[in-house]
């Protein structure tokens, strides 16, 4: 049904009525409502109108896009493969044009060709230099429409020689072009060809980029030269009589030819653009030759596309593909041929066919597969406390393999992800070329020294710690127990003291904070941490026994800590007392008394008459008011672990000095690597105490675990971060101590392998940590070159059924030392016949155990001569050899002896008798005064005269 009202023709368009009238009014159709009628010349205005609103030239078009998916395998940096999905997207977009428009345009070109050339061809002027990318084209529209020229037929032909597809295509064209030219008038001309600018623009532009696709007989040739071009000045003035009849009014000529150099102006300029695409080789690369077999290198110049336009080709339907902006370029498309036209001249290594040393594409595959070699750069590595080969690997950006290979070669059999320790991960670092530089782990410590920081508090007097120290046996415990009025060395076993008594004492000018520390050579680093936490020491010397190896240490000791000494000689009440042999050998020592001008006051004293005690004292505190001892009072306190050990009732109790601050019950502590709250606090004397200040030792309860003599205590704020500190502090100690454990059994393992070196296996348990330190460093330093003694585990508690269990994996034998086994313990013990050994004095543990080493020792042989025989007769066999009659002369021959055979008092022979006999009777022995046979093993060079020495090899046991 025809559509003859306005509102049928917008149902028919789909779209509503009132729209539609109104569009109708906007292209000038007057109509009343949507019930007027509509004839075609209305329809025919609304599309007019319309195409001039949107644009009539820009045709119809469709984006197609396509989207291709590919797989690629790669390996990771572990060596696995994995398979990585590619998508690539193109775009196809297609532009749909009338033929009709595209007709126009080629008019509208000519035309304006036309009227320039006539417009120059007066005042005979050379026309501009045509470029070397205008389509040829208008060229052959011009010279057609000049048939009257002399000199026409001959443009025409050259220009069909080099081009001769245009040429032909433009002839047919070239009657109505040369109609257009001259009947319209000039005003019509110009409007017409500025509206088909952006036509001709388009197809010009993109010419370069369809040159590889054959293009039309209405598109321009991409490789118009510029010879045509110049040529059509020289025929334009052959041309002039007869045009000059021909033209119109000069006025109107005149517009037209202003006109006309107008629009030639603006086509030159819009043509001159595509010079940069289709220019001509630069000279130096013409010059360069080559052959077909081996092409010379050519420069590829790419031309970046414009920013936000679309690819678009001059023909009916154009397709062009572009990469979506949003992916890279597959490898594919960025080495394929296409690229360019003389992509294959590209020369070089590995080039196209013909290249140097390869077959085209599979040697440019070849070298793109080559590692590429990454030039060594020297970092800086911070090597922590202890480090995993695979870190270490990956802080030097090596592999792991690199790694273990030279720790092979440095003898160290190591795994990936095996702990190394510091020294070891260092020379590594520096073998491999970088420089290594010692550092510490993240650690939350840091959070130690902000909190001591912001603990500021003001410092106020404190008392005195004064540490007793000396030889064994020199009277230090009774001297601080006449002080103390109290019987403390008669509760020692033996006599001797075996941990650090903290004892405050109060006197008559202040108190004074005691440590007595054991005297015995095992207790070494007991005395030395006696000597780091104190403020004076006082040096005890038996007059009777003069200067011991342990009071020189003590004097090492005390200089190392910085800490001045009190000479006090003690038991100056026996008669056989000796204090000048005592200061003598003090001098020696370096350490000289005041009356001799020096600066350690000697003071003698008598711990059993109290002899010299205030005197003692107050040469003490004389000493501490010189050095003005202060610690802040109203702080988190911190302190140091005197000593330590695990109580079966309170669980770890520990022996603390608190040397600044106050410590209050219910404090979180940090403790080494224990923490807890302070649950109950003792003071020295047994009593329950809610604080303590400086200078004072307090035993407390609540701790973790047993914390190790000598660590730092510290108060903090958050309990949570306490417990941080101390797992971090923990895992540490672990890493350092599974280092070094690997470290010394690489070292050992070589040595030890063809020696037959025995091992003493021991669990050591101890009442206190001091003693364990103690009791464990002595039995260590027996080892020897083929006894050696290993502590599988030492800790600090009772016997407990575990450690059975480990003695009977290991086969050790347990020592308690001041501890006792619990009675599943000792069942298990019995069952499988493992030895407890229980001690209380140092002395018979190290003695026991030495006399246990001496046992494995391997004997010793001795030889033991017991017989002279002399050869008086020599008597041959034919199946047995030589026979020796010989005469015992001292002591006994017995059948399986030694001999050794003496010519000349020298030894000539060394083996064994292989018969002896008298009266052709076997025997085992014969003894002096006897005659007897004997033939010698393996050896029949005997004589008159020789004598053998007969001899026993006797094995004795060795002692330590």
């Amino acid at each position: 049904m025809p559509s003859n009202t306005v509102a049928q023709f917008a149902e028919e368009l789909n779209m509503p009525a009132n729209v539609l009238l109104d569009h109708f009014r906007s292209a000038g159709v007057e109509l009343d409502s949507v019930n007027a009628d509509v004839t075609e010349a209305d329809k025919s205005a609304l599309l007019e109108s319309l195409r001039r609103s949107h644009g009539s030239d820009t045709g119809k078009k469709v984006v197609l896009t396509r989207r291709k998916t590919s797989e690629i395998h790669q390996a990771d940096g572990s060596g696995r493969s994995r398979t990585i999905q590619v998508e690539v997207r193109k775009k196809r977009v297609l532009v749909k044009r009338d033929r009709s428009d595209l007709a126009e345009a080629a008019r509208a070109e000519a035309a304006a060709q036309a009227a320039a050339a006539v417009a120059s061809a007066p005042e005979e002027a050379p026309a501009p230099q045509a470029p070397a990318a205008p389509a040829a084209e208008p060229v052959a529209d011009l010279r057609t429409a000049e048939p009257a020229a002399p000199a026409a037929p001959s443009a025409p032909a050259s220009e069909a020689e080099s081009s001769p597809a245009p040429a032909e295509s433009a002839q047919p064209e070239s009657a109505p072009v040369e109609a257009a030219a001259q009947n319209e008038p000039a005003e019509a001309v110009a409007p017409e060809a500025t509206q088909q600018d952006p036509v001709s623009e388009t197809p010009v532009a993109e010419a370069p980029a369809a040159a590889s696709e054959p293009a039309p007989a209405a598109e321009p040739a991409p490789r118009a030269e510029p010879v045509p071009a110049s040529s059509a000045p020289v025929s334009a003035p052959q041309a002039t009589p007869g045009k000059a009849r021909r033209a119109p009014a000069d006025a109107d000529r005149e517009r037209a030819r202003r006109a006309a150099e107008e629009e030639a102006a603006a086509l030159r300029e819009m043509m001159r653009q595509p010079r940069k695409v289709l220019r001509a080789p630069e000279p130096e690369e013409a010059a360069t030759t080559g052959t077909l077999h081996k092409p010379a290198g050519t420069k590829t110049t790419v031309k970046k596309e414009s920013e936000g336009k679309k690819v678009i080709k001059t023909s009916d339907v154009s397709s062009s593909w572009s990469n979506d902006g949003r992916k890279k370029p597959s490898k594919a498309e960025t080495l394929s041929p296409g690229a360019g036209r003389d992509a294959w001249r590209a020369g070089g290594k590995g080039g196209g066919r013909g290249g140097k040393g390869g077959r085209g594409k599979g040697r440019r595959q070849a070298e793109h597969q080559e590692p590429m070699q990454v030039e060594f750069i020297a970092r800086e590595i911070h090597v922590p406390e202890t480090i995993s080969v695979a870190d270490l690997a990956h802080k030097m950006s090596v592999k792991a393999a690199e790694v273990i290979k030279h720790l092979m070669k440095l003898g160290q059999m190591v795994t990936i992800n095996q702990i190394l320790d510091q020294e070891t991960a260092m020379i590594v670092v520096e073998e491999l070329g970088h420089t290594a530089i010692a550092a510490k782990l993240d650690d939350p410590e840091t959070f130690l020294a902000d909190t001591e920081a912001a603990n500021e508090a003001e410092a106020l007097p404190r008392a005195p710690v004064v540490t007793v120290m000396g030889h064994v046996d020199h009277g230090k415990t009774s001297l601080l127990d006449y002080i103390r009025r109290t019987k403390v060395a008669t509760g020692e076993a033996g006599g001797i003291t075996q941990h650090i008594g903290a004892y405050s004492v109060k006197t008559d000018r202040g108190v004074v904070a005691f440590l007595d520390t054991p005297g015995h050579e095992a207790f070494t680093a007991m005395r030395a941490r006696g000597a780091q936490a104190t403020d004076i020491v006082i040096l005890v010397v038996a007059a009777d026994d003069g200067v011991m190896p342990q009071t020189k240490e003590a004097i090492h000791h005390a200089r190392a800590a910085n800490v001045p000494l009190v000479v006090a000689i003690n038991k100056i009440d026996k008669p056989e007392a000796n204090p000048e042999r005592v200061k003598q050998e003090l001098v020696a020592e370096e350490v000289v008394p005041e009356e001799y001008g020096g600066d350690v006051p000697f003071i003698p004293v008598s711990a059993k008459t109290g002899q010299g005690i205030d005197e003692l004292l107050e040469n003490v505190l004389l000493q501490a008011e010189i050095l003005e001892l202060k610690a802040p009072v109203d702080a988190p306190a911190k302190g140091i672990v005197i000593e330590a050990r695990l109580d079966k009732g309170r669980g770890p109790v520990a022996t603390i000095l608190v040397q600044s601050g106050t410590l209050h019950r219910g404090d979180a502590v940090l403790a080494g690597v224990a923490f807890g709250k302070v649950r109950a606090m003792l003071n020295d004397t047994g009593k329950p105490a809610a604080e303590a200040g400086p200078s004072t030792p307090v035993e407390i309860q609540g701790l973790a675990e047993v914390p190790a003599a000598g660590d730092e205590v510290l108060v903090l704020n958050d309990e949570r971060k306490a417990r941080e500190i101390a797992l971090f502090r923990q895992g540490k100690f672990r890493d350092v101590k599974l280092a070094r454990q690997q470290a010394a059994k690489l070292e050992s393992m070589f040595d030890n392998l063809g020696e037959g070196v025995r091992t003493l296996p021991l669990i050591v348990k101890t009442d206190v940590q001091g003693s364990q330190e103690a009791l464990v460093q002595s039995l260590l330093k027996l080892s020897t070159d083929e006894v050696r003694v290993q502590v599988v585990h030492a800790a600090v508690g009772g016997i407990s059924e575990s450690d059975v269990n480990l003695a009977i994996a290991s086969g050790a034998v347990v020592i308690g030392f001041n501890v006792r086994a619990d009675a599943p313990a000792k069942k298990q013990a019995e069952t499988n016949d493992i030895d407890l050994r229980y001690y209380n004095i140092i002395y018979d543990a190290i003695d026991d155990v030495r006399n246990a080493m001496s046992g494995m020792l391997a004997p010793e042989k001795r030889e033991e001569v017991i017989g002279l025989v002399e050869i008086r007769e020599i008597f041959s066999v034919s199946k047995i050899g030589n026979i020796a009659g010989c005469m015992v002369l001292e002591g006994v021959v017995r059948r399986d002896s030694q001999v050794r055979l003496l010519r000349n008092h020298v030894v000539h022979w060394t083996g064994s008798l292989e018969s002896l006999r008298r009266f052709k009777d076997d025997v085992k022995e014969v003894k002096a005064g006897f005659d007897c046979g004997i033939t010698l093993k393996g050896n029949n060079d005997i004589e008159i005269g020789d004598q053998l020495e007969v001899f026993e090899i006797k094995e004795v046991a060795r002692t330590l």
